[in-house]
């Protein structure tokens, strides 16, 4: 057999159990999930690293743009226009979300910070008017304690189907319904009864990363370095009561004597105090012996003991250590450029899941209220017939800025040129949630503004030379000085960079 298979006595508990996914969740996820709100709560790293992810999966909320085409391939600028015009009166707090309070961006960042910090979160959708709202939906977000995985009085109603830890599920395990709780079990006020109620899923927006199939309920993205966390914030917690002991400086006198005759008052207990001033000598009787005791604290072998542990926790929350301790004094650029780029591509799985999980059905359901409700000017016929075809969009999640912006971007320039990659893939990237149409107008805008105001800039594009041939090629009889390459064969000489200039024709 395996070695590491092998039991010995230091393997007892090791390993011992054959369970599933949602075997151990049902036993653990109500302790993980409890855990792991301390953590976030009370303590730095944890609360850093919830950050960390919403900053970087989320931002300030996803963007969209819808892309209905024609038939020919071109986009339809009134029409995407229209929509585009309509979600962003709808993302407004007061129509979006249930409770007024949340505006779409931050509706997507109090989301994700459910799924860091339970696992798991619940988006339900209400179809009917908010607020000011034209279009009749909006969401609920619901907390992962509010599913009725405790309630055991109640069964599933579809055919063949089982209650999972409060998820109604198929033969196949595909969600049917999710038992949700009325109230909070730990609310202000909790309902004097806990009853449930059932909610479809195509009502329901279930977020959870699924690691092991199959899995009907999330974990907290903490869970495996939960107890490391709580360890560091006792650690540091008993260091500091250490240090605040030692800061008190004392001092002993050793005596043969019963009774210390320099004691200038006496404790509670009869025990003699003295007294000692700055710049003062206390003269000591025959026998008696002053001892200092110096303090030990802070420990000098705390700051190293406590990197290493959090190199661990930051491996186990998929942060690089750089960004999660903000310690850039043990690295040089080119480790924290490397851990930079790894903690991005984290984000771009993170990114795509959620606009795969939840925008992209989500954008199919507004779209279908918005035009049945006529808040989109959309001929409901046409919808009718090729629903796919408006429901086209491009999501923008947030980019990242150059890390060292001269050589990158050079590269991007040069990949562009050679085919490798478009303006429209660098844009995306690097451009904080912009696409090239929003730079390209932009751009054009600016232009034009400073062609108005007659104001030249560094980026200013630059009117073509005049030809020689319009000078007269030569210089009172002399030769015009030629430039080296003009000599060179036109087949070895190297080709001008091609360049789009943003440009009105003359």
């Amino acid at each position: 057999m395996y070695g590491s298979a092998r039991n010995t006595r230091n393997t007892m508990g090791f390993g011992a159990a054959s369970t599933s996914a949602d075997g151990e969740l049902a036993s653990s996820l109500t302790s993980l999930r409890n855990r792991s709100r301390q953590m976030v709560r009370d303590g730095g790293y944890a609360r850093r690293a919830r950050n960390l992810v919403m900053n970087n999966v989320i931002g300030a909320g996803v963007g969209f743009q819808a892309q209905v085409k024609t038939a020919d391939g071109k986009l339809r600028k009134p029409v995407n226009d229209a929509i585009e015009a309509a979600w962003e009166d709808w993302c407004a707090a007061d129509s979006c979300h249930t409770g007024g309070k949340l505006h779409f961006g931050d509706l997507e960042r109090a989301a994700c910070a459910q799924l860091f910090e339970a696992g798991e979160c619940l988006l339900r959708e209400h179809p009917r008017k908010f607020g000011n709202s034209q279009v009749p939906i909006a969401l609920e977000l619901i907390e992962a304690e509010r599913i009725a995985d405790g309630i055991a009085d109640h069964g599933a109603i579809a055919p063949g189907a089982e209650v999972r830890m409060g998820i109604e599920v198929d033969e196949f395990q595909r969600p049917l319904a999710v038992w949700v709780r009325k109230r909070q079990p730990g609310d202000l006020r909790p309902a004097s009864d806990d009853r449930a109620e059932r909610v479809p899923a195509s009502e329901i927006y279930h977020l959870h990363i699924v690691t092991r199939w199959p899995q009907t309920r999330g974990e907290p993205w903490l869970h495996a370095v939960i107890r490391k966390l709580d360890d560091m914030s006792e650690t540091t917690q008993l260091e500091i009561t250490a240090a605040r002991g030692s800061a008190a400086y004392f001092a002993t006198i050793t005596t043969p004597e019963a009774d210390p005759g320099l004691a200038d008052e006496k404790e509670a207990d009869g025990t003699g105090v003295m007294a000692l001033d700055p710049l003062t000598i206390q003269q000591l009787a025959p026998g008696e012996e002053l001892q200092f005791h110096a303090p030990n604290r802070p420990n000098a072998q705390l700051d190293p003991f406590m990197r290493m542990m959090l190199r661990e926790v930051a491996a186990g929350a998929d942060l690089s250590y750089a960004s999660l301790s903000a310690d850039y004094s043990q690295t040089n650029y080119s480790s924290s450029r490397l851990a930079l780029l790894d903690d991005r591509d984290v984000w771009r799985v993170l990114q795509l899941w959620w606009i795969r999980a939840f925008r992209v059905p989500f954008h199919k359901r507004w779209l279908q209220q918005a035009v049945l409700a006529r808040a989109v000017s959309i001929p409901v016929m046409e919808y009718a017939g090729s629903p796919a075809k408006f429901e086209a969009a491009r999501f923008k999640p947030r980019g990242w800025s150059w890390i060292d912006p001269t050589k990158e971007v050079r590269a991007a320039k040069e990949a562009v040129l050679a085919g490798f990659t478009t303006i429209t893939d660098v844009i995306a990237a690097t451009g904080e949630g912009r696409d090239i149409e929003d730079v390209l107008a932009t751009r054009r805008r600016e232009l034009d503004l400073l062609e108005e105001y007659g104001i030249d800039v560094d980026t200013t594009v630059p009117e073509e030379p005049p030809n020689a041939e319009d000078t007269g090629g030569d210089q009172g009889g002399q030769a015009t000085p030629q430039d080296p390459q003009d000599t060179q064969d036109p087949q070895q000489a190297p080709q001008p960079a091609g360049r789009a200039h943003l440009r009105k024709a003359a």
